[in-house]
């Protein structure tokens, strides 16, 4: 299998070069000239354009940042549709509405190409770490045969269902991470203020009711407070757009997620880029 690769950063780049390690035929592509320059000289081949390595791509992996990215890279005159083999996959590893995927899907039909969604949670350690766990929607055949380049990057990959079903289950989970995430920022501030150790509360918090993996990595895989100014801004940034499509969806049907609108707000703070 021929694969294409869209978006080499932080999260993209790794994975790509778990796939490039695996001895697979690799095609990269992003509007950053480094990153591609880094993995060609490991053995990669670059792409001009998202039509140019669909062309050559029996699996294009697409990982950007949201579904405004998504849909450019798959539409236009220059977009994977244009240059997409038949039968071919086009597999969304981005976090995005489950909408956004069966809009493309419908697209993608014209031309014989399917698409999955198939988004990822472990993050950029998960990445190197080969230990991201998949979330799939869409046919069953199709992930089979996507199956062992994903396995490139990730120690769990479950068939969520029919297509979009991948991209709801990552939508929920980023929830949950996120209220996690204010749960353990709140303990932090609560042990501080009483005189505890975090590091020693963070031992009870595992083996108590209120064990949580947010709370076990809190400060080193989170917050991560030793980083650039501009890389915490970065990293919140990306979590609050994480949570874009389950508000999206949650004020089309009616739903109230206070939980999610107080976590999204208060992301700044809890990552320490914002002290008010």
């Amino acid at each position: 299998m021929k694969v294409g690769f869209i978006g080499i950063g932080r999260m993209g780049k790794p994975m790509a070069l778990n796939v490039l390690n695996a001895g697979v035929d690799l095609t990269v592509y992003d509007l950053r000239d480094e990153p591609v320059r880094e993995l060609v000289q490991l053995g990669a081949k670059s792409a001009r354009s998202p039509k140019e390595l669909a062309e050559n791509s029996d699996l294009v992996q697409i990982v950007v940042v949201d579904d405004g990215q998504v849909e450019g890279v798959c539409l236009g005159h220059h977009g994977l549709f244009a240059g997409a083999q038949s039968d071919s996959i086009i597999a969304i590893h981005s976090t995005v509405t489950p909408q956004t995927v069966k809009d493309l899907a419908e697209i993608g039909k014209a031309n014989r190409v399917q698409i999955i969604d198939a988004p990822v949670s472990g993050g950029e350690t998960g990445a190197r770490e080969k230990s991201l766990c998949y979330m799939v929607g869409g046919e069953r055949a199709a992930l089979e045969r996507c199956r062992e380049v994903f396995a490139a990057s990730g120690s769990a990959i479950f068939h969520m269902g029919g297509l979009g079903n991948g991209a709801a289950a990552k939508m929920i989970v980023q929830v949950v991470t996120c209220i996690n995430m204010l749960a353990a920022h709140e303990a932090e501030l609560l042990a501080e203020r009483s005189g505890l150790d975090f590091g020693a509360l963070q031992k009870v918090l595992r083996m108590s009711s209120a064990q949580s993996f947010v709370a076990e990595n809190w400060i080193h895989r989170f917050k991560q407070p030793q980083d650039a100014m501009e890389s915490r801004r970065r990293r919140t940034e990306v979590f609050q757009k994480s949570l874009a499509p389950a508000l999206e969806l949650a004020h089309q049907s009616g739903l109230s997620l206070s939980g999610t609108i107080l976590a999204e707000s208060m992301l700044p703070r809890m990552m320490g880029i914002d002290d008010s």
